[in-house]
């Protein structure tokens, strides 16, 4: 009897386990799905995920890159503007960061619009509490069709009151930057 009840606790273990997996994997699919693949090919990297506030926020997440070669976001916009596309290093200042994981930022364009920065396969995030450090990003940019549906997301992962969620009805195009690596530098 005590050996039934284990291997049933043990199978809703494994369950529970897998359906954590599942979700995390399904998340995973469906922001990829929401973001232009960029067919970039980089080593993977081995840093751990930062979820939540750190520390020391400055630092190398994701791929590692240098600042070597960035381009402003006055230039990214033109280059954009001009060919549909961007693959390369661009930087800037962080002004916004998913409150719940780290798993997108934004940065202020020159128009006052801003550009938002996913991150290739979900692979890292940056810590919540980066806003206002200048950070350098290499990957892709395009323009992109942002739907109803994910801009509330993004909305709420803001933390946006629900009538600022609800006044979202139409979808948005924009400017978005799959990254593979980002450094996180020191406040001036």
């Amino acid at each position: 009897m005590l050996k039934k009840y284990f291997g049933l606790a043990l199978a809703a273990s494994a369950i529970t386990f897998y359906s954590c997996q599942k979700s995390e994997t399904s998340e995973a699919l469906h922001e990829e799905e929401m973001h232009h693949e960029g067919g970039m090919h980089h080593e993977e990297s081995s840093t751990e995920a930062v979820i939540g506030v750190a520390e020391i926020v400055p630092g190398n997440y994701g791929a590692e890159i240098s600042g070597a070669e960035a381009i402003t976001l006055v230039d990214l916009v033109e280059k954009v503007e001009a060919s549909g596309s961007y693959e390369g290093k661009i930087t800037g200042e962080i002004q916004d960061v998913c409150t719940s994981k780290g798993c997108w930022l934004t940065m202020e364009l020159p128009d006052g619009e801003s550009i938002r920065v996913t991150f290739k396969d979900y692979g890292f995030f940056v810590p919540t509490n980066s806003q206002g450090f200048p950070i350098v990003l290499e990957g892709v940019a395009v323009f992109t069709e942002t739907d109803v549906e994910t801009l509330r997301h993004y909305a709420k992962d803001q933390g946006k009151s629900q009538e600022e969620i609800d006044a979202i009805v139409s979808p948005k195009k924009e400017i978005t930057f799959e990254a593979t690596g980002v450094v996180i530098l020191d406040k001036a």
